[in-house]
């Protein structure tokens, strides 16, 4: 098995994308990137990929990038390029990587392609990796682009410039209404690295199911673990196995964002412990798909120790800057309770070093700067979450919820936020959706995906693709430059890259 960080952009079904007779591509703007980069300058001549390629590296952190950049090479074209620190004098016929001063962040990236080298420089790895994702695709999507021809590859020159528009750029994925194994995750980012999403929030707690291991509150698993939407067996991460999915995401350069959901949304949680109920009385497990009906008990002191329990644990395991408190639709919680709760929990994430994500509800409590609101709902709950000085993830239900149907003929998802078709999950502006809410105070755009009626891989596909695809141009590109007609035209050949990949996504009429 491949060692490749960016496994799903080397795969052989690829090379069948490409004949081997073609008019020979000499236009770089003639792109299907996806996103749509800041910057592409063509000047008409060709780079020649061969045999005696070297791919050099001007730092030992680019190593792992050099390889998989190689394996990209091979699975197009079969051609076995080397790898080399750039002291080697090589200095015609390669594709060097390069560390160099950049000044928009991590993840800017420059692709120079010239007719004896092509260069991929930026300020960091991370850029690094985002650049050989864009050079993926450019050596893999649209006819226009590229030629395999005796074992060669023939790229057009010029250049690319490239940053994003926000820093964060994310899914949520539920494994609490239904559980999703280890290897389902692993393979969702997979593809989320294809189109430069570099934040996967985790749902990992709900009535129907609490999903990871707590060694302080054992019975969180063992009980609120057992069962899942229908009433299927559930199951959960045992923390060796949440670790390693931190681990595979940060190799990507994904931060995993764990939830916790509370204090509504817990029924999981009182049915395993009855100290968390006002009652002392545990639940009844629940496996439909109702909201709103469950509370911890906020008056009591055990709830705040559990809640220091589960955040300390996790937060122990998490590296990223984030944890997500949910805070959405307790609709039995007394306002006041709730805002106490809030401000508690928030003062418990602050002392384990991270920053609080909640959904917009959460601004009825004394949010402050660092604090962040996540925009599903309520626009009034965005402006008041701004106007006590936290910042914005926004995720509108209309634009951003993968679990909605399509159409009304869809056969999964659900329709209380209307249907999204695939252009109106591309047309829209984060800047336009709530006044007073502008740039400066977005950090970014997440897309989620609830699993009340999706149980497999294949589920979760159908329903995020290809919109996922327009979310993240749209958290990517400049918004001067988006246009869907233009979009539509580049995410065509997406399609067939998805084909080759064996992804069911769905086949909208308005694309294809």
């Amino acid at each position: 098995m491949k060692n490749n960080l960016l496994l799903y952009l080397a795969i052989p079904a690829l090379g069948m994308l490409f004949a081997c007779e073609k008019n020979r591509p000499s236009d770089l703007t003639a792109h299907t990137l996806v996103p749509l980069p800041r910057e592409v300058v063509a000047d008409g001549e060709l780079f020649t990929i061969t045999k005696r390629t070297r791919i050099v590296f001007s730092d030992s952190s680019l190593e792992k990038h050099a390889a998989s950049m190689a394996e990209i090479v091979a699975e197009v074209s079969d051609l076995e390029l080397k790898e080399a620190p750039s002291r080697k004098n090589i200095k015609n016929n390669r594709i060097r990587l390069m560390i160099e001063p950049g000044t928009h962040g991590n993840e800017a990236y420059s692709i120079h392609i010239r007719k004896k080298n092509m260069t991929i420089a930026a300020a960091h790895p991370e850029g690094i990796f985002r650049g050989i994702v864009t050079l993926s695709q450019l050596l893999r999507t649209g006819e226009e682009n590229m030629v395999v021809e005796n074992k060669s590859i023939m790229v057009p020159t010029g250049q690319i410039n490239d940053w994003p528009e926000y820093t964060y750029r994310g899914t949520m994925l539920d494994v609490s209404r239904h559980f999703f194994g280890p290897e389902t995750v692993k393979r969702y980012m997979d593809l989320l690295v294809l189109y430069k999403i570099n934040h996967l929030h985790l749902h990992l707690s709900d009535d129907q199911g609490w999903r990871i291991e707590i060694k302080s509150w054992p019975k969180l698993t063992e009980t609120g673990g057992s069962t899942q939407v229908g009433g299927g067996p559930g199951g959960f991460y045992t923390q060796e196995e949440y670790r390693d999915l931190v681990t595979y995401a940060a190799e990507r350069y994904i931060t995993i964002v764990p939830e916790i959901d509370m204090p509504g949304h817990t029924n999981a949680a009182l049915a395993s412990y009855a100290e968390l109920n006002c009652d002392g009385k545990a639940t009844a497990l629940y496996t439909g798909t109702r909201v709103g009906f469950s509370t911890l008990c906020t008056d009591k002191e055990i709830t705040y120790q559990f809640v220091d329990d589960v955040v300390r644990e996790i937060c122990a395991m998490t590296p990223g800057p984030y944890f997500h408190v949910g805070g959405d639709e307790s609709h039995v919680t007394a306002l006041p309770d709730y805002i106490y709760f809030i401000n508690r929990v928030r003062d418990i994430v602050h002392t384990y070093g991270k920053k609080m994500i909640g959904w917009d509800e959460v601004s009825h409590a004394d949010l402050t700067q660092g604090d962040i609101a996540q925009y599903w709902a309520s626009a009034q709950n965005a402006r008041r979450a701004v106007d006590k000085g936290a910042g914005i993830i926004v995720s509108p239900a209309k634009y951003c919820y993968l679990d909605m149907k399509y159409d009304s003929t869809s056969s999964l998802g659900l329709n209380w936020a209307g249907y999204i078709e695939v252009d109106d999950a591309y047309n829209w502006s984060p800047t336009s959706l709530v006044d007073g809410i502008g740039k400066e105070q977005i950090l970014g755009v997440e897309s989620p995906l609830w699993s009340e009626t999706i149980e497999t891989f294949d589920d979760i596909t159908y329903l995020a693709f290809p919109r996922l695809i327009g979310h993240a141009e749209i958290g990517w590109s400049d918004p001067a430059s988006r246009s869907w007609e233009d979009f539509r035209e580049r995410l065509k050949s997406h399609g067939a890259l998805l084909d080759a990949m064996g992804v069911k996504y769905y086949r909208s009429p308005r694309v294809w």
